[in-house]
């Protein structure tokens, strides 16, 4: 764990200093850097309200960060933060890393782009597998969620013919303490750690040069490792498209490729009687002498079709449907931006994945220009941003399983600002279906569905010169597919800051989290206050 923690810190911690000097030489007199060290000192109650009735009191010491540097040629939006809880009594001392951090830097100004991301999540786990953004219900169900991307990106011209392609590693880890179970007492197979790879390289003309239509082609390739059962997921397609205009806003898009899809997994070590051994946390052991499964193989032919529409440069959207996976699929994006206060994104997704894959693809689709928000009480980034290209939703993640799946589903986000009121909403939907080999322990799960919604949203304005009030909400509902394992989590807080002097600031906060579980008879609850001091460098 602390490898992991640390490599997350450190690439975080690249993004922090290469960003603003790279932005420097790159931008010269139009950089925009904003870097805002800072430490708190802070005095917290928490009391359960429900089952149970305790009262605890610590004291937490933080350190962090936030940066944001915009260049010409570079830029990255980084919050990190470090906390340690100081308990009294039978309360445990905790420490905890937290973050997200975007970053990109030209090598070759409009040509190569090197790109990285990196994620650090405080969350809580049930025993129906669903993670949620409010550990501080339960103490012995926090988790921990890392994620760590890095690659090229590539963007060219060849005459008539443009060429763009990129290239991904990423490494994906759940951390949780002890064994979770679930409502009939057996351990939840938890995702471990993955590694991903990701390719994709199309050349393609636009429509009017030098034919009437546009044309493409496009070929990638995708593999998660999960460590769970020696897991694979593997996705390789060509596909060439056409672009037909319609109108000068609106045109009509088709294509026809070819994919391989292929996941696969080894059975459980199991014992004499021929039941899966487990470990000490409660995740299945490889047996790693078993054959490799195929759990699920598709090959052949996938094409789509579908609309773009693009009547200005404030609104564009993209929406397709066609055969892929074997079996109909949709997928798309919307954008509106009217002004520079307000904006609004939609998208639609599709594929075949480990928890890693959705981690990482979440992070690299997110821009290099936002605020991270974060609980005011427990320091905790819950994952809703909100930026220049307007709001998003990062760790909204669902299911927790270790299998692989098809994920479908979509996110929506708003961001308004009014005066000095900055107002941020995500919401979203996603489904999975879990993949697993006939004839070994994941069998059990193949077919099996879980389905979580989940909106979050964050309030903040300034109150004159020397004061703010912030608030933020969430709300997640989970379906799982087993029995007892549905849960719905809520929860708000709010904030008030003073400024004492130019760098100290006297900080107030409450908050409450409530969780209803199938998996178990009572209802957690627990309301917590904060009151303590901030100075920023």
């Amino acid at each position: 764990m602390k490898l992991l923690r640390t490599a997350v810190i450190l690439g975080i911690a690249a993004i922090v200093a290469v960003a603003p000097a790279a932005a420097q030489e790159a931008a010269g007199d139009t950089r925009n850097t904003y870097v805002q060290p800072y430490i708190e000192v802070s005095q917290v109650l928490s009391a359960e309200l429900s089952p149970g009735d305790d009262v605890v009191t610590y004291t937490q010491v933080a350190a962090g960060v936030d940066l944001n540097a915009q260049g010409r040629n570079s830029g990255a939006s980084v919050s990190v933060r470090y906390e340690r809880n100081i308990g009294y009594g039978d309360t445990l001392d905790t420490d905890t890393v937290s973050g997200i951090a975007r970053g990109y830097v030209s090598a070759i100004p409009r040509t190569l782009t090197l790109e990285a991301g990196a994620l650090a999540s405080r969350t809580r786990v049930d025993g129906g597998g669903a993670v949620s953004p409010n550990p501080q219900v339960r103490e012995d169900a926090e988790s921990q969620i890392y994620g760590l991307y890095a690659g090229p990106s590539l963007t060219t011209q060849v005459g008539a013919v443009e060429v763009t392609g990129v290239a991904r590693i990423g490494y994906n880890r759940f951390e949780t303490d002890g064994t979770v179970l679930d409502a009939n007492g057996d351990p939840v197979d938890l995702f471990d750690d993955s590694v991903t790879y990701n390719g994709q390289i199309r050349a393609g003309t636009r429509a009017g040069d030098p034919l009437p239509v546009g044309i493409g082609a496009t070929a990638g390739f995708y593999q998660e490792d999960i460590s769970n059962l020696d897991q694979r997921v593997r996705d390789a397609y060509v596909h060439a498209d056409v672009t037909v205009p319609v109108t000068e806003s609106l045109a009509l898009v088709g294509g026809v490729g070819y994919e391989d899809v292929e996941v696969s997994n080894r059975d459980a070590l199991r014992d004499a009687n021929g039941d899966p051994i487990r470990g000490a946390d409660g995740r299945l052991v490889t047996d790693e002498s078993s054959p490799r499964i195929i759990a699920f193989d598709v090959d052949g032919l996938l094409w789509d079709v579908g609309v773009l529409w693009r009547p200005s440069s404030r609104t564009s959207l993209a929406a397709s449907v066609g055969r892929r996976y074997d079996s109909t699929t949709y997928y798309g994006s919307f954008s509106y931006t009217p002004n520079a206060r307000s904006a609004l994104n939609i998208s639609v997704y599709d594929g075949v994945t480990g928890f890693g894959g959705r981690l990482n693809n979440a992070l690299a689709g997110l821009g290099t220009d936002f605020e991270a928000f974060r609980n005011p009480v427990t320091g905790d980034f819950g994952g809703l941003i909100s930026g220049e290209d307007g709001a998003g939703l990062v760790t909204a993640l669902g299911s927790v399983r270790s299998a692989a799946f098809r994920g479908q589903g979509v996110n929506a986000s708003y961001q308004r600002r009014i005066g000095r009121l900055n107002a941020a909403i995500g919401a979203g939907y996603d489904r999975r279906k879990f993949i697993g080999a006939e004839g070994t322990v994941l069998e059990a799960v193949d077919g099996l569905v879980d389905e979580s919604y989940y909106i979050a949203g964050s309030l903040s304005r300034d109150l004159g010169r020397s004061a703010a009030l912030a608030a933020n909400a969430y709300v997640t509902w989970f379906d799982s597919a087993t029995d007892g394992g549905d849960a719905t989590a809520y929860g708000a807080s709010a904030a008030y800051r003073r400024s004492l002097t130019d760098k100290l600031s006297a900080r107030a906060a409450v908050a409450l989290d409530f969780i209803e579980s199938e998996f178990s008879p009572e209802d957690f609850a627990t309301a917590t206050a904060l009151l303590g001091l901030r100075y920023d460098f």
